[in-house]
């Protein structure tokens, strides 16, 4: 299991290091005001869409409901209903863009009823439809990659949702080249995201044979769709959780000037370990758990959800302490570029340090919803993420008037805690969800290497806390570079010598074959 959430983390994190390549240079070209708001709100309702799909919430319903019928109907029966599914997922998200491009100035006023009269709103409309075509290509893509997780390809996967990113680099690397008007270069952008989206579906239909795993394509309702999709929207839903969670405090924090774009920009830095944990959990540990489950294997279900548990906590606790130390500099160095200012760098960090501490609640519901999913109970993590939801918006409202967007920050993250604790008291209360004695002596010491090295970024971190422009630059970016991989070397080193992992479990990870079930 570790060494396939390996190659899945790896095709992750080479997105994510695109993703902050990407925002980058978007920030640099726009910086933050109306006309970046209005691109921001329109492709946060596209990604939600698409990380609701493609986040491991899509796979964790339909990877059961696949191994079921392979296991109990064989491989004929299995692809046929891969058929089904692809088609009907296809033509119900072509329906739904339609409709989404003809309601859309209402979408984008509930979404943002800060921009309601403003010209914001007519940009962000417009930005929206064109991206939507991404959505119709996103659904029979996200079939795809859910099917190849099932039957163990987790390679082709992981790195597919490149292209996404690349297409996107190149455009606005162009924009910036070009120096287009700030509306033209939003609109064209918008553009690429559709664009974008056909070349993923492309490639994986291309590399993966994909008329032999789903044949033949048909559109069907039946009871056996309609009971499918019943269990697969809750999950949606659920494994979109803390994307919602960003949504609801968006809509809050749309009346504040910039306060969209701080946010969104501070909630990429959260996403590059939420990002990886929740593609991983869903791509690997959902098909686990669900064989373990199926065979009544306690000890497996045990043991696979312990080791969920530790390789989420270990990923996130570090990156916690590292984002909130390190707030400032890593913002200074990743955004305050062209147009984007200090006082963004400022609004984005006090953001991020608020968002940083339900970082470790949102990576814990990913792994939570997992044991739920395997037992294709996709109720309980619905019911939980609408709670956080409502505490989210409730608390955004009153801390956002108090606090402006750091307040609506930290609405997120009260949300995220208390989803969290819905999902643990259910999950113990229901299938008795523990963890196994080897977690329950590595946990504490994941927690203390990793206050450790937030001991020594702390001690470091003023060496880069200099918000001097004439500081920033290229020996900037070195130097807190340098601090992260110091804390990263610290990190693992500790984790090895407090006995949280053996040198031997590290090198046995990347050199021990694939099972059959797990092959890359």
């Amino acid at each position: 299991m570790i060494r396939s959430f390996l190659t899945v983390s790896t095709g992750t994190l080479t997105s994510r290091l695109l993703g902050f390549a990407r925002d980058a240079m978007l920030a640099a070209l726009l910086g933050t005001g109306p006309v970046t708001d209005a691109l921001l709100v329109a492709f946060q309702l596209v990604n939600v869409v698409r990380r609701l799909l493609t986040e491991g919430a899509l796979n964790a319903a339909l990877v059961p409901a696949w191994l079921r019928v392979r296991d109990t109907q064989g491989s004929a029966a299995a692809a046929a209903f891969a058929g089904r599914v692809l088609g009907t997922v296809g033509a119900a998200l072509i329906v739904v863009t339609i409709l989404l491009g003809l309601v859309m100035p209402v979408v984008i006023t509930a979404l943002a009823p800060g921009f309601r009269g403003e010209q914001t709103l007519q940009l962000a409309v417009a930005n929206a439809r064109l991206m939507l075509p991404y959505l119709a290509f996103a659904g029979p893509a996200t079939v795809m990659i859910a099917l190849l997780n099932a039957q163990g390809r987790f390679a082709l996967t992981a790195f597919s949702p490149l292209l996404f990113n690349i297409a996107l680099i190149s455009v606005i690397g162009m924009l910036i080249f070009r120096q287009w008007d700030a509306i033209d270069a939003a609109l064209a952008i918008a553009a690429t995201v559709g664009a974008a989206g056909f070349l993923q579906l492309l490639i994986l239909l291309l590399r993966s044979g994909g008329s032999r795993i789903a044949t033949p394509l048909r559109i069907v309702f039946d009871q056996e769709m309609r009971s499918f999709l019943a269990r697969a929207i809750p999950g949606m839903v659920a494994g979109g959780g803390p994307q919602l969670l960003v949504v609801a405090g968006a809509i809050i924090a749309s009346s504040s000037p910039s306060g969209v774009s701080w946010l969104y920009f501070a909630n990429r830095l959260i996403e590059l370990p939420l990002g990886i944990v929740g593609v991983a959990m869903g791509a690997v540990l959902v098909p686990e758990l669900t064989r373990a489950v199926r065979l009544d294997d306690r000890m497996t279900v045990t043991n696979a959800e312990s080791r969920g548990l530790e390789l989420a906590l270990g990923l996130a606790l570090p990156a916690t302490l590292g984002l909130i130390v390190l707030n400032e500099p890593i913002v200074r160095m990743l955004f305050q570029h062209g147009v984007f200012t200090a006082t963004d760098t400022a609004g984005t960090a006090h953001a991020l340090v608020w968002l940083a501490l339900g970082l470790p609640a949102h990576v814990l519901i990913k792994a939570l919803s997992v044991a739920f999913f395997a037992r294709e109970d996709t109720t309980t993590p619905l019911l939980a993420t609408l709670k956080g939801f409502v505490v989210t918006v409730v608390l955004a409202v009153v801390l956002g008037q108090l606090f402006g967007p750091g307040g609506v920050a930290a609405s997120i993250a009260f949300g995220a805690w208390s989803s969290t604790l819905s999902l643990i008291r259910r999950g113990a209360a229901t299938f008795g969800l523990s963890l196994d004695a080897v977690a329950r002596r590595r946990v504490p010491r994941m927690m203390a290497a990793a206050l450790a090295m937030g001991g020594m970024l702390w001690w470091a971190a003023p060496l880069v806390q200099s918000s001097d422009a004439g500081a920033h630059g290229l020996a900037e970016a070195l130097l807190v570079t340098a601090l992260i991989s110091a804390g990263m070397a610290v990190y693992s080193l500790l984790l090895v010598a407090l006995g949280a992992i053996s040198s031997g479990e590290v090198v046995n990870a990347f050199r021990q074959n694939a099972s059959p079930g797990l092959r890359d």
